[in-house]
């Protein structure tokens, strides 16, 4: 670089390819060991047992075949696991690629988490990741039957009120189990909220 060149930041590269047999063996029928991250709280853990489930919508409204979606949550206590992989039966912490399911969906197995603070609603974090995409997403899932501890949120209190909708999980009636349905949209009228970090 010669002196009259101004240095500046190296540009991101683009999120992938994964190492799918790490983080999504089954999505890309690879052989072997598939840790089952989709099962963030068995069925040892207290507390309500809900079901997550949504899908990543590019800005036409298709679903994105190949997304990867984790997520991170405190427990029904309000705090986070010590140990991500401990013998609790809670880890806190789920991946799951969407090109498991025809619909392309994710779906998460876990306990609705508890405040993790008197200015913090029940939430859920997550981090969207995907072909084309120069930096991973982050964003957080709310729960729209916790109306009160939503608006007393000091994160959700600074996203415009006309967007708060778009972080969250409405809950839908399913036999025998509580669901609650998260699609993440990357675009379009309807974009979800993300975060800087």
């Amino acid at each position: 670089m010669s002196p009259s060149q101004e240095s500046s930041q190296t540009p991101s590269q683009t999120i992938g390819p994964f190492f799918a047999y790490g983080l999504t063996a089954r999505q890309y029928a690879y052989p072997g060991a598939q840790v089952t991250d989709a099962i963030v709280a068995d069925e040892t853990v207290p507390g309500p047992r809900i079901r997550i489930e949504g899908r990543v919508l590019d800005g036409a409204g298709i679903a994105v075949p190949d997304a990867l979606v984790e997520i991170w949550q405190a427990g029904p206590d309000g705090r986070y696991a010590a140990d991500a992989r401990g013998n609790s039966g809670f880890s806190g912490f789920g991946r799951q690629g969407t090109g498991t399911d025809p619909e392309c969906r994710f779906s998460f197995v876990t306990v609705k988490p508890g405040s993790v603070g008197a200015e913090h609603a029940p939430h859920v974090n997550v981090i969207v990741f995907m072909r084309g995409l120069l930096s991973h997403l982050y964003t957080r899932l709310y729960f729209d039957d916790e109306a009160s501890a939503n608006a007393r949120d000091l994160v959700l209190a600074l996203v415009p009120a006309d967007r708060r909708h778009t972080l969250l999980a409405r809950r839908e009636p399913v036999a025998g189990e509580t669901v609650y349905r998260f699609d993440i949209r990357l675009q379009g009228p309807e974009e979800t909220v993300f975060f800087d970090v």
